[in-house]
């Protein structure tokens, strides 16, 4: 199901709608070529010919944060105990078993789940470049290839952040199973991720795994890379402990102190879970304008920790929200456990309003995806809507101008009832329209590359 732009003029009818602020009632949104054309609000019954849709319309979610084959994870990584360290060898083991083939349909599948998630938009995180031992497909960008095409055939928007990892450690070689993540030298991957184009549905973007997979002396090369394409820039940050004090053994410094000696933040760039900072970590990142992307549902999996979200937006880093490993594909409830997760640690309510972790979902998760157009019902934007459900047994029964706290604290992925992408159906009524079965889709692509 390539995604391509509703090709005539289309009028939806939303019963509420959520604008940014609050939830109004009866609006008309017109579309063309893939945009909004016209937001009419005081439109209490759908006009004629109108696309209706009942329940609460937001703009599409945004998953800022992904990696596609971590759903083959889902299940069995949740057996027993263990730490981040531990799962991260299991997960080396369904990596060694992936193709280009295998690849794209488990992305596909997960893609398709994530639509069914109201998510329009995915950042696709993506190391995985070669085969296992580090040689070279025919096509260098296969796997990225596979990711992009993914994406476009389960109808939601991508950004392949192609992503530099070079070394084990400070100072260590790639591992066995790094060797298929490893280009080299950043110079290398430089030239690799040349060779990307991004389209319709796709932006090209770029990553720095973490300060301990990418010599300090190449992390410029990355952010260099990134600067003169203006594209995003996405690094995973303090998620562990072990890794802050391993940098502060081989450079006497914090990793984010060492991602801003070498030109990495900025407010192009967006940290990846940001969870053990310093006071100092938290002034840099928020002064520099990095976004900083939470992933609630991964890090209490992984038992990584309760990042300082809050802190960090006062600082002045916008927030973004992702799904990371795939433990659970459900913005909604990434956004929840943001503030939930603040509450445990600071044993008091309402640290962020549904608005605010509505456009963490929405706009603020797609400007650190590139996609400065989209997350947003207004006109000109990207016509990526997703409608909740008002009526289900989780949403049933507060009064609709509660529409946003509803679709924060009491909805799921479930609720999720139609997703539109560039103005076209992508879910429909609950269904995907190009992947009519997505869990058999799921089951067998996971049985593909699971031992």
């Amino acid at each position: 199901m390539p995604l391509t732009p509703q090709a005539t003029p289309t009028t939806y009818w939303l019963e509420h709608a959520w604008l940014g602020a609050h939830v109004e009632p009866g609006v008309t949104v017109e579309v063309a070529d893939g945009r909004i054309t016209a937001v009419r609000p005081g439109t209490p019954t759908p006009p004629p010919g109108a696309e209706a849709l009942y329940g609460l319309t937001l703009p599409g979610l945004a998953n800022a944060h992904s990696h596609a084959f971590h759903r083959a994870l889902r299940g069995t990584v949740q057996v027993g105990a263990g730490t981040f360290w531990t799962w991260r060898e299991v997960m080396y083991d369904v990596a060694d078993r992936l193709t280009p083939d295998s690849y794209y349909a488990l992305a596909r599948a997960a893609y398709a789940e994530m639509a069914l998630a109201g998510i329009t938009c995915v950042g696709e995180f993506h190391y995985l470049h070669h085969a296992p031992g580090g040689t070279r497909y025919d096509d260098p960008n296969a796997m990225g290839r596979a990711l992009l095409a993914a994406a476009a055939d389960a109808g939601i928007r991508i950004t392949l952040l192609d992503t530099a990892y070079l070394s084990a450690g400070f100072g260590d070689p790639p591992s066995r199973h790094q060797l298929r993540f490893s280009d080299g030298t950043a110079d290398a991957w430089a030239e690799r991720a040349d060779a990307l184009k991004g389209g319709e549905h796709a932006k090209i973007g770029a990553a720095v795994h973490s300060v301990r997979a990418v010599p300090a002396g190449e992390l410029g090369t990355v952010a260099a890379w990134a600067e003169r394409r203006r594209a995003p820039l996405h690094v995973h940050l303090s998620e562990q402990t072990a890794e802050n004090d391993a940098c502060r053994a081989a450079h006497g410094r914090t990793p984010a102190q060492l991602l801003a000696e070498h030109g990495v933040l900025g407010p192009r760039t967006t940290a990846v879970h940001a969870t053990h900072l310093t006071d100092g970590d938290i002034a840099l990142l928020g002064g520099s304008g990095t976004g900083v992307c939470m992933c609630p549902t991964t890090e209490r999996d992984l038992a990584d920790g309760i990042g300082p979200a809050a802190a960090l937006q006062e600082q002045g880093s916008p927030l973004s929200l992702g799904s990371d490993s795939h433990a659970v594909i459900d913005l909604l409830e990434e956004a929840r456990a943001m503030e939930l997760n603040e509450r445990l640690r600071t044993r008091t309510r309402g640290h962020w309003t549904a608005a605010a972790l509505l456009r963490a979902a929405t706009a603020d998760g797609h400007a650190a995806l590139g996609w400065d157009d989209a997350g947003a019902l207004a006109t000109g934007a990207l016509a990526d809507l997703t409608t909740i459900a008002l009526d289900s047994v989780r949403t049933a029964g507060p009064p609709p101008r509660l529409g946003g706290e509803t679709a924060v604290f009491a909805a799921t992925a479930a609720d999720v009832r139609h997703t539109l992408v560039g103005g076209r159906w992508t879910v429909r009524d609950g269904r995907h329209t190009g992947v009519p079965d997505v869990p058999t889709a799921l089951a067998d692509a996971i049985a593909a590359v699971r031992g």
